[in-house]
């Protein structure tokens, strides 16, 4: 022994954290991780895993009403809030013993607790107190509300997953992925929606024409939406209920049974004080670190979320695995954040990988822009007026593929695929070469033919 407890402490046992846990004890490093609520993180216990699995029970209405156009006889069942929730809880309760029983098989100390760092090298859980050659934070993110009155009465994604009854009508506050979700989950459950965003468009950042046809498709299914507007206060009212008040809300239907805000996620890092450790936080509280996971401080690393960088789980995973190979694996290995694809699992879903046409023209003078809009062929039968977008970004000079970009049933299963095409550099000719698989959806991206040229205004 070497006088310290541990070769890698690692604070919070979500996506990242678990994975350079098991990694640094596979490669022989004395491992511990400690965890203040369940172990999964938020993808598990609050994110992604749960949220999916609600989206695929909102789908299910609309499949029944479909049924009867493909010659079932139409039943109309009902649905229970309580059978879903239970269900969902059991499946998360499930994986987090996976989690457990992964750490445990690897030889991984789990200590239950908050910890915090006491000084470098050293981390307090409780009265216990370890002697550590390198601690990693892994604490990810957290839901940010504004300082609104009335704030304290409404619910963020962390909340929403404790909700015992189903509620008849919803205020998301928000834009950004978690927010058109959730609006689609309830939606699609039988709750009505509005969805409040300040902006001029929902999804901040992703291509523009992906923005618009969400919105449209959002707002053919039902779901209220108000661009531009504000909610300023939340008042309880002595039934219950919740009065908003803002601005431009006025189609809002009210009161509402819960109002949910999703306006983004801040670094969760409350309790370490980083700043007198002598941390560096970027503007927004996330931590920097070089290449290879390392802060500012010697042996204190940081990976995930609570860097602030790219907030996808497999980017965690990828960001652990590196950390723990290049302390303990005798190589320095790097997470590449080139090219990494994301979903958001809307009513319709969008799937992405590479350049929006916006960015694509912040970095080229001229690119070509081949796109698609057709309806479903699942829906030639139903009658809905559904549409799907798929859209292609190239560089017109060296015909490569800069951005792959959809909108529609099975996105992100299409776009998967997509994305190793263009992580391997394909080029148009390339798609053009491929022969399609008759009839899908999918078959678009290989049968686009007629581009149009944009230009940098």
């Amino acid at each position: 022994m070497d006088g310290h407890d541990f070769d890698l402490f690692v604070i919070g046992a979500g996506s990242g954290g678990v994975r350079a846990a098991r990694v640094a004890s596979r490669l022989g490093a004395r491992v511990a991780i400690a965890e203040n609520h369940r172990l999964g993180g938020t993808c598990v216990i609050r994110g992604c895993v749960p949220k999916k699995l609600m989206v695929l029970a909102a789908h299910f209405g609309e499949d029944f009403e479909d049924a009867a156009s493909f010659g079932w006889e139409p039943t109309h069942p009902g649905f229970s809030w309580q059978r879903l929730v239970e269900a969902r809880d059991r499946e998360v309760s499930r994986l987090s013993a996976i989690y457990e029983r992964l750490l445990t098989d690897a030889g991984v100390e789990i200590i239950s607790g908050t910890a915090s760092i006491l000084a470098p090298g050293t981390v307090v859980v409780g009265e216990r107190q370890f002697l550590c050659r390198n601690i990693l934070i892994a604490t990810g993110g957290w839901p940010f509300v504004p300082d609104i009155p009335g704030a304290e009465h409404a619910a963020t994604s962390n909340e929403v997953f404790e909700l015992k009854t189903q509620p008849r009508r919803v205020l998301v506050v928000g834009g950004g992925y978690i927010a058109v979700e959730f609006a689609g989950i309830f939606h699609g459950l039988g709750t009505e929606v509005c969805l409040s965003y300040r902006g001029e468009q929902i999804l901040r950042g992703f291509d523009g024409d992906v923005r618009a046809h969400l919105c449209g498709e959002m707002h053919r299914k039902g779901i209220d939406i108000a661009l531009g507007s504000t909610v300023r206060a939340i008042r309880r009212r002595d039934d219950g209920l919740l009065d908003v008040a803002g601005e431009h809300l006025a189609a809002a239907r009210q009161p509402f049974d819960l109002v949910m805000y999703a306006t983004g996620r801040v670094p969760n890092t409350v309790g370490l004080d980083l700043e007198a450790l002598g941390i560096e936080t970027d503007a927004h509280g996330g931590i920097i670190v070089d290449p290879y996971g390392q802060t500012s401080v010697p042996g204190i690393h940081a990976v995930g979320d609570v860097t602030n960088r790219i907030a996808l789980t497999p980017v965690a995973i990828r960001e652990g695995q590196a950390l723990a190979t290049t302390l303990f694996g005798g190589e320095k290995s790097v997470a590449d954040h080139d090219c990494v694809p994301s979903a958001v699992f809307s009513q319709p879903p969008v799937a992405t990988v590479g350049l929006s046409e916006e960015a694509a023209l912040d970095r080229h003078e001229e690119i070509a822009v081949y796109s698609s809009r057709f309806k479903p062929m699942k829906h030639t039968l139903s009658g809905r007026e559904e549409r799907t977008l798929m859209k292609l970004v190239v560089d017109p000079v060296t015909n490569r593929i800069l951005g792959a970009h959809m909108v529609g049933p099975d996105a992100p299963e299409i776009i998967q695929g997509i994305a190793i095409a263009l992580k391997m550099g394909a080029t148009k000719a390339d798609f053009d070469a491929t022969v399609g698989i008759h009839p899908t959806a999918a078959e678009e991206f290989v049968t686009m033919r007629d581009p149009e040229i944009r230009r940098r205004a």
